[in-house]
């Protein structure tokens, strides 16, 4: 089963449960999967399908952050909520001493020496941490890892 079928069982399943909040945002995530398959005609794969959760997740941090500034905690509880919901779906994320040691090891791979170099290296350690670490985390190893 392709994990959009899994959240499309996952729909149904909350609408059995009434779980409303669970619903509309696994609703939602399923709206922004047709709106990609319609703007670029083409079917998703697994691999599409985590890219548009994780633009979500981070669309949802982004909210969240803004609505706490804001002082709208209502509105905050509710994205990260969404959040949650959505985090089910990705694949396990590397902690910060794996995603150190995962770093370290493409700075030798690369032979990089100092932050000229870390264009070199931020395109390889996308590459192959891709779905694992969000992008920024990345960035902030990487030059941790150069300075």
């Amino acid at each position: 089963m392709s994990l959009r079928e899994t959240i499309n069982q996952d729909v149904k399943n909350a609408m059995k449960a009434k779980d409303t909040k669970k619903r509309d945002a696994l609703r939602l995530l399923t709206s922004a999967f047709k709106q990609i398959e319609v703007d670029e005609r083409k079917e998703l794969t697994d691999e599409d399908v985590i890219k548009i959760i994780q633009t979500q997740v981070k669309r949802r941090n982004d909210a969240a952050s803004q609505y706490k500034e804001a002082g709208r905690d209502d509105l905050m509880q509710i994205e990260l909520d969404e959040i949650t919901y959505y985090e089910t779906y990705l694949p396990k994320q590397l902690s910060d001493e794996e995603l150190t040691t995962e770093v370290k090891a493409i700075v030798e791979k690369t032979g990089a020496s100092s932050m000229k170099d870390m264009g070199k290296v931020m395109g390889m350690a996308s590459k192959e941490l891709a779905g694992k670490a969000d992008g920024k985390r990345i960035s902030d190893a990487v030059k941790k890892a150069l300075a």
